[in-house]
């Protein structure tokens, strides 16, 4: 048991090491999902969407890469799932799409701006991580049960791009989907790095450094924390997971299990999980990338509208991240990367929830400069 104990705390302590890497290099390089689309929509500058696209591409091929080598069994992270929630999928990623832009940033924008001393993304966090533990447990939670999640397609295998189009052709799922991440993630990195003008140490940094966290959170998840035989239940086990599964970086709902961890601290059953040292790392590195760039400094809310506007941008967020079972890391980058079909839908929905934000918050400022 001790051995167990002491893997536990390497595994906890690798993925808050990881996670002060992927803090520290977002707030240096200003890697944003919303900021990317609030660019593309407002100046017709693709750089940051690039980065995002660039590590997803990453991610992409590396996953494949950890599946091709059996370090990771793909059957066995969060997202492996034989149901194809659209519904769910589709509802959720629009109201995050929609709040994070309401919230000036996602899960981990939130986290970052607290590093560099934003009191109005420590509001936002507290309010997101309350209303997403409504959402898994509480009041809200009964509401998406009995709606959104009582539709879904049943398939055959996972619900994933590779058993899709095995089951249209008859070839092997599992093999079909790491050939399809080798070969979308391929063509992903092509189609931004074909562009010379992206080619900086900023854009690389944050394309290449955060896709390649992702990956490594799954091995140090998906293999380094692996035990075949737990010594007291002799069942194979992933030791610091919440779920009990294979997980990389999200931050909905580990959030909410941060208030919790910190509300009920003295609860024995109560335990550090990777999602918890992600959360915490996060924050860590990025003051750390503020005070090293001496551009740390207190900022809180301009007025009354400025405080109701990131207080509904942080409910949508907390209850659409839970609803569409992730943001824009969770669904996003690390959900993608496995090419799950109910993360390309939360996807493909937060983009558009928050192009539809962006331009409603646009008009809004129109009106009141007339």
């Amino acid at each position: 048991m001790n051995e167990v104990f002491v893997l536990t705390q390497e595994v906890l302590g690798a993925s808050f090491f990881i996670a002060v890497i992927v803090g520290f290099i977002s707030q240096r390089t200003h890697f944003c999902t919303m900021g990317a689309i609030a660019d593309v929509l407002n100046m017709g500058d693709w750089t940051r969407a690039r980065q995002w696209i660039l590590a997803a591409g990453v991610a992409m091929i590396g996953f494949a890469a950890l599946s091709h080598l059996a370090l990771i069994d793909p059957s066995k992270t969060l997202y492996a799932s034989n149901r194809f929630m659209w519904v769910s999928s589709a509802v959720g990623g629009l109201m995050f799409g929609y709040g994070m832009v309401m919230a000036s940033g996602c899960g981990n924008k939130t986290l970052v701006r607290i590093g560099a001393g934003n009191l109005k993304s420590l509001v936002v966090f507290l309010v997101l991580g309350l209303s997403a533990f409504a959402t898994l447990k509480g009041i809200t939670a009964v509401l998406r049960v009995n709606t959104v999640d009582t539709v879904s397609w049943g398939m055959s295998g996972s619900a994933d791009i590779g058993a899709w189009i095995a089951a249209l052709c008859g070839f092997s799922a599992e093999s079909l989907n790491m050939w399809s991440g080798y070969s979308l993630g391929t063509l992903l990195v092509l189609w931004v790095l074909r562009h010379a003008e992206f080619w900086t140490s900023e854009n690389l940094i944050a394309s290449l450094g955060i896709g390649g966290l992702i990956v490594l959170m799954w091995w140090v998840s998906g293999h380094f924390g692996f035990l075949l035989e737990h010594p007291e239940t002799l069942e194979p086990v992933y030791l610091g997971t919440s779920s009990g599964r294979i997980e990389a970086m999200s931050f909905v709902a580990p959030v909410a299990q941060t208030l919790d961890w910190l509300l009920f601290f003295s609860d024995k059953s109560k335990f550090l999980t990777v999602g918890v040292m992600s959360v915490t790392g996060v924050i860590v590195g990025s003051a750390m990338s503020s005070w090293q760039q001496k551009t740390f400094r207190w900022e809180g809310f301009a007025s009354v509208d400025d405080l109701s506007q990131h207080l509904v941008g942080a409910v949508l967020m907390g209850v659409g991240g839970v609803t569409g079972m992730g943001c824009t890391f969770g669904q996003g980058l690390s959900g993608i990367s496995t090419l799950s079909l109910n993360s390309c839908v939360a996807v493909a929905a937060i983009v558009v929830g928050a192009v539809l934000s962006v331009h409603h918050q646009v008009a809004r400022l129109e009106r009141s400069l007339a």
